[in-house]
């Protein structure tokens, strides 16, 4: 694993692990996650822009995390919006280049739209975006967190490396997903049942209206935007990316050939490449 300095912040919902690489006196990156993922999503992308960036990675409470948050966290989108903010504070960082994946991303279209002085720039790669969050295979996972003990059946069928494999789990996400990182991101959904009540919650509050509601803020974000989008995504299509480029005023777009949705895993030197000239482009 890359040197990473790890830490945990506790935060009024409760504890959250960070990653951080790069110099502490260099302009921060703040990379966000999805459902069913962790900062070891990032990892080859910050190690690879740590030597000028200070690249901060946070376990999200999505499923993934290794501790739990209090009972009664508002985990809500909005809630883990909130949260960001408040590790944001907490780390001293008045505003930072966001970098989102899957859910992620859509996190990242919230704070544009709730929280926009906390952005210096955006950077979303292939992700939930207007109509489509969740993306139609992944429904009945969200709809599980609605039926009591159907997570639990769910998390103990993922630990099984067949079934992550399979599309409706993680197989459609990735072309390249090391057999440790998957485990990584279904271990605690499989052990805990605090992280299958902290995902539900989550999960429960997922609506394209909040997409939509945010995309309605997108015309007045003066910021430069970057979007690193898969070609072979098989759940955000570059219908998506066309939208964004078009409805953010300072936007370009950059297409990754080889990838499904988790281009930071199957594509890490590209991703880290376009994120790299963008940055210094815009310095």
């Amino acid at each position: 694993m890359p040197p990473f300095r790890q830490y945990r912040l506790d935060l009024g919902a409760g504890p959250m692990h960070v990653r951080e690489i790069g110099p502490s006196d260099a302009p921060p990156l703040l990379f966000l996650h999805g459902v069913l993922a962790n900062a070891r999503l990032w990892y080859g992308v910050a190690e690879a822009l740590s030597k000028r960036y200070r690249c901060v990675l946070l376990d999200l409470p999505l499923g993934a995390h290794d501790e739990a948050m209090n009972a009664s966290a508002d985990l809500s989108p909005a809630g883990v919006v909130a949260l960001v903010v408040e590790a944001l504070d907490e780390l001293e960082i008045p505003s930072a280049i966001l970098v989102g994946n899957d859910s992620g991303g859509a996190l990242c279209q919230m704070l544009v739209e709730r929280h926009p002085e906390r952005l210096r720039g955006l950077v979303l790669t292939s992700c939930d975006a207007y109509d489509v969050w969740l993306p139609l295979l992944f429904k009945p996972f969200e709809l599980a967190a609605f039926v009591p003990g159907a997570l639990f059946v769910v998390a103990q069928l993922l630990r099984f490396r067949f079934v992550r494999n399979l599309p409706f789990a993680l197989g459609w996400l990735a072309l390249r997903m090391p057999t440790e990182i998957g485990a990584s991101f279904t271990g605690s959904l499989a052990r805990h049942s605090w992280a299958r009540r902290d995902v539900a919650k989550f999960l429960r509050g997922i609506t394209p209206k909040l997409t939509q509601r945010a995309a309605r803020s997108f015309a007045a974000f003066e910021r430069p935007v970057l979007l690193v989008w898969s070609k072979r995504d098989r759940f955000f299509s570059e219908r998506l990316a066309r939208q964004l480029l078009a409805d953010f005023p300072h936007a370009r777009l950059e297409l990754v050939h080889d990838s499904y949705t988790f281009s930071p895993l199957d594509e890490p030197a590209a991703v880290a490449e376009h994120i790299g000239a963008f940055l210094e482009s815009v310095a």
